[in-house]
Parts: structure tokens; sequence; C-alpha cells
């Protein structure tokens, strides 16, 4: 493959490829409109880019019954409906988890049953049901206890539920097992004996298989005759509580989960939903939300809550009716997460001080590190170091909380179910990219033994085909506001449907300097004529930062990252968030 620029070893130690595509493939793209390359490059049929262009619902939506136990869980729901039952819906504490929950609440209040949310304390209870949480909703009045987001491998929980008796509906995408927990129904793409229908959307957040089941729900109860007096629920009005869920929990953005997004983004501008509003409020965002918003803005406000404060927070916030009520819980949230920050940030320079160079697995533990903030530091830590991370909080009883990020091409949930199958954990599961467990600290050493041999092959080879994807070339003047308008008719972009990269230059360093928590702002100008700035985040000990930093003023290089809206100045201008660089001849 011809190196974009011929760049073959960047400041960051890659070289740049165009993305996806071999050099000779691309001549094909000649006469295609930059949407249309940036389409087929992220692998859109070219026979469906009409259907890619404008991702919408109904292109995307497949009949809910082709999951298993989808119908026999949709017809439970609709028991309960019309036999007013009293419903229990059991949520993780995470953005996905409170989404789920919040979706079915709010469709089944619609149906004109008010449901209950259950969020396990992080701390106290741990991630997923137990046995005795469950019997607890149950001996409350529960005859029906939906778990959205956990479940999938809560045996020992869902076989307590059975014996008291109360009937679970699991509500799932993690990773299964080949033998399943015992309950009513249990609907997840990921299991392991579903057909290739549903296999293929096994990229789906939990949120979005929740979607799912209120659509079968709703028509169950069409087919009943339930309708015949009263409105259907509009499901296309809970499309923001599902991008948000979506993006949170960094699912892939193709098929179904973009048009969720697309989809959402548009219902969220209208600001609807009135704890969303508040929180959107609350974020300090005047403008709509954007999908990078829902990651970077509010979803972790939404974390709060599970991480270091009230685990129900977010679901609370989602369902409340109630507009100061949902004003006390946005400002409540965003207080927690400034006090999330200020902890992650401990937590943060300990594990960085811990890791090392010899494994390709970096496996961390810390007695008395906040568990809440786990998942965030082995993100950092998988960023930083370009492989998997896993973050364990050692309590004072000698177990460990762990949270693990991986990188593309390591099944880093997949590893994990086999440590607890090997008998290394207490309690372990997750997806591709990200997983969590529950270890005796006395095990963590033969852990990351067991990783390492499991993986570090994966890893050597996925690091080994490491390379900088890139989606244009430009001159210093194309970074406009006229691109970035450009480029985001494609997205809306997340894991999986990656947001456009460019390459722009050649250009010399006019200023740079440290700004906030580690970044690198520089003034760069073109032979052109032209400037722009540019941010490289978190990257004032990278090479990177060093690079820009200390960059002689004769010396030109080549920019890549993705072009964004500056619009704090008087009118909007175009910068550039930096990926990698690399000098010009």
């Amino acid at each position: 493959m011809t190196p974009v620029l011929g760049i073959t070893d960047s400041i960051l130690g890659q070289p740049w490829h165009w993305r996806a595509l071999a050099a000779d493939a691309r001549d094909g793209f000649g006469t295609d409109d930059l949407v249309t390359q940036l389409l087929l490059a992220r692998g859109a049929p070219r026979e469906a880019l009409d259907q890619h262009r404008a991702p919408s619902i109904r292109a995307f939506m497949p009949d809910p019954s082709v999951f298993r136990d989808m119908d026999r869980a949709a017809e439970r729901l609709a028991d309960a409906v019309q036999a007013q039952e009293s419903v229990a819906v059991f949520g993780d504490y995470d953005v996905d988890g409170a989404t789920s929950a919040a979706l079915l609440i709010r469709v089944l209040r619609d149906l004109g049953l008010a449901a209950r949310a259950y969020i396990p304390d992080r701390l106290r209870e741990g991630y997923g049901p137990t046995g005795a949480a469950l019997v607890r909703l149950a001996s409350e009045g529960a005859s029906l206890i939906v778990t959205v987001d956990c479940g999938a491998q809560a045996f020992d929980a869902l076989a307590v539920a059975h014996a008291h008796p109360v009937d679970v509906v699991v509500v799932d995408h993690h990773k299964c097992a080949a033998a399943l927990p015992v309950a009513h129904a249990l609907v997840n793409p990921n299991r392991l004996d579903e057909a290739e229908g549903a296999a293929a959307h096994g990229h789906l957040a939990a949120v979005g298989v929740c979607f799912l089941l209120a659509a079968a729900l709703i028509r169950t109860l069409r087919a009943r005759g339930f309708f015949a007096d009263r409105p259907e629920p509009r499901l296309i009005d809970q499309l923001d509580i599902v991008a948000l869920g979506t993006v949170a929990d960094v699912a892939q953005l193709r098929g179904l989960n973009r048009a969720f997004v697309a989809q959402g983004l548009k219902v969220m501008a209208q600001r609807r939903n009135i704890g969303l509003a508040a929180l959107i409020e609350a974020s300090r965002l005047t403008r709509a939300p954007t999908c990078s918003d829902l990651g970077f803005a509010l979803g972790p406000r939404i974390n709060a809550g599970g991480r270091v404060g009230r685990a129900d927070l977010g679901v609370r916030l989602l369902t409340t009716t109630d507009p100061d009520e949902a004003r006390a819980i946005a400002g409540e949230l965003d207080r927690l997460n400034e006090e999330r920050r200020a902890i992650e940030t401990e937590v943060q320079q300990a594990a960085d001080a811990m890791t090392g160079t010899d494994r390709r697995i970096a496996v961390v533990a810390g007695a008395g590190w906040h568990p809440g903030v786990i998942g965030i530091v082995a993100g950092r830590l998988k960023e930083r170091l370009g492989r998997p991370a896993i973050v364990i909080a050692i309590g004072e009883d000698g177990i460990g909380k762990g949270s693990g990020r991986s990188i593309a091409g390591v099944d880093l949930g997949a590893a994990v179910l086999a440590a607890r199958e090997h008998g290394l954990l207490v309690a372990g599961g997750g997806h591709a990219m990200a997983a969590g467990l529950t270890i005796a600290a006395d095990r963590v050493a033969a852990f990351a033994d067991f990783l390492e041999e499991r993986l570090s092959a994966g890893v050597e080879r996925a690091i080994g085909a490491r390379a900088l994807l890139v989606d244009a070339v430009l001159a210093p003047g194309g970074i406009s506001p006229a691109l970035v308008d450009s480029l985001e008719v494609g997205g809306p972009y997340g894991m999986g449907w990656p947001a456009p990269r460019v390459a722009a230059g050649p250009v010399r360093i006019v200023k740079a300097d440290v700004v906030g928590n580690g970044h690198v702002r520089a003034v760069v100008a073109g032979d052109d004529g032209r400037s722009f700035k540019a941010m490289a985040f978190r990257a004032a000990d990278t090479a990177l930062g060093q690079a820009l930093l200390g960059a002689a003023p004769h010396r030109r290089l080549w920019l890549a990252g993705r072009a964004r809206i500056d619009d704090w100045g008087s009118r909007p201008a175009a910068e550039l968030h930096l990926d990698d660089a690399a000098w010009a001849n």
C-alpha cells in the first residue's frame, strides 16, 4: 500500500494510509463527491449509498421477532401491562443501564403501567443482579423483573429468583457463555445460539435492544386490541435516550445504531425530554447537542451518579416529569462530575506510575482506588500505551473490582470470560472493547499472566498492523468551517464509523504552548499564507506534543487530525484536533 504523502514513520512511529482502501482502489473515487468517498471508505455498499447517507430507523430496523426469546419477553410484558402487575426494571449503573431502564419505564408509563427502577449501588452491591436484590424486589410486590444491560452472566442470582419464584426477563448485550442462566426470557443478540440475522446486531447497546423490545411489546398489544380506545406510544420520541446510551456505551455506529443516533439527535434538539433538557442546560450547551456532546458532556454527567454519587440519579432524571426536580438532579450530576474528575486524576497518576513496557496487556491494581473511575482510567491508559489496559481497585476486604478497555482486533470480553471459566475471577464479562470483573487480590498476578499468554500475540498483530488512516489531504487554507460542514454530512461518527481524518500542510509552527491539563495548543501557517489553530489533547509529555513545542521555525510538518469548529470567538473558525504529525521534506 502506497503511504499517504510518502509517510512511513510519523512522529508517533506509524505510517499514514488511506482509510481501508488500497491505493489502486481509490482510483474509482475520482468522480465521487466527498461524502460519497467518506461513506464508501467506511464500508457502505455503493448500491446502498442513499440508505447510508441519511440513515433512518425504517431502513435499518429488523423484525424484533428474529431475536430469540423476543416474542416471549414481549408477551410477558404485555400480560403485565394488561393485568396492571407490579414491574421492576433492574438496570446497570452506567449510561447504557440508565437509558435502558428509563426507556422501558417511560414506554410502560405511556401504556398505563407505573414500573419502578432499581439501580444497584456500585460500591455496596457491585455490577448486575444479586439474588438478595431480586428476592427483595419480589417481596415488595414485583411479579415481573426486567434486567437491562446486565443479567447474561447472573447464573446464581437468577437461580435464586427462579426458586422464589418471580419471573425475570433479561435484556442484555454483553457476551454470553454457551450455557444461559434460567430466566423467563433472555433477549441478547450476542447469545451463542442466535441465528445470523439476529447475531448481525450484536453491536447494539442494551438501550437499542430495549427499543426493539418496546417495539415488540407495542406490536403484541396492538394484536390484542389494546389500542382500540387509546393511542399508541410514539417510540420515535424515545430516540434521544437511545442515542445517548448508544454513544456513551461506545457502541459501533453502523447500521441500526447509526440510524438511532442520527434520528435521536434530531429528537434531542427539540428538548422534549424534561430531564435531558435540564442536563443539556447544566452542561452549558447553548446549541443542539452533537454526537460528540453525548460522549463527552452528557454521558459523563449521567455516569457520575453511578460512579461517585447516587446510582439512580440518571434514571430519575431521564424519567421525571417535574421540571424543578429535573433541574435539581441535573445540577447535582454536574457537581458530581466535577468531583469525579478530581478523583480520576488521583487514580490516573497512580496507575500511570505503575505501567511499564514489558507486557502487552497492562494490568494495574491499587488499594483504596475508587472503583467508580477505573473504567475511565483504563481508557486513558489504553490510549496512552496503545494496548489493552485493565485497572483494578482493591477493597478493604481484599476483593478487587476491575475495568478494562481494549484496542481494535483484541477481544477483551472473551478473554475475561475465559479467565472466569479458569477460576481466576469471582465474576466477569463484557464485550470486545470493554470488560468488567471481580477478583481476589491474590489472583491479580495470575490473571495478568493468563491475559498475557492468551492475548499477547493478538496485541502484537494489532500493533504491527497499526497505521493512521487518512480520508483527505488539504492545503492549510482548506481547514475551514465549510470543510467541517461538508464532512458532517457523512455522520454521525463514532466507534465503527470513524470521524474523517484529514492531513494538512506543510505548515510551520508560529507559536505553541501548553494549556489546561497537559494540552498542546499551536498556531500554524502554511506556504499558502493561511493559518489555523491545532490542538493536541493530553499530549504535552508525548512525542507529538514535544515536537510541536520544540519545532524550529524553519521546519515544516504535515498535521493529521479531525477538523472541528471553534466557536469561542466572535465568529466560528475551524481548528484541527491532532492525532499525529510528520516532518515534511
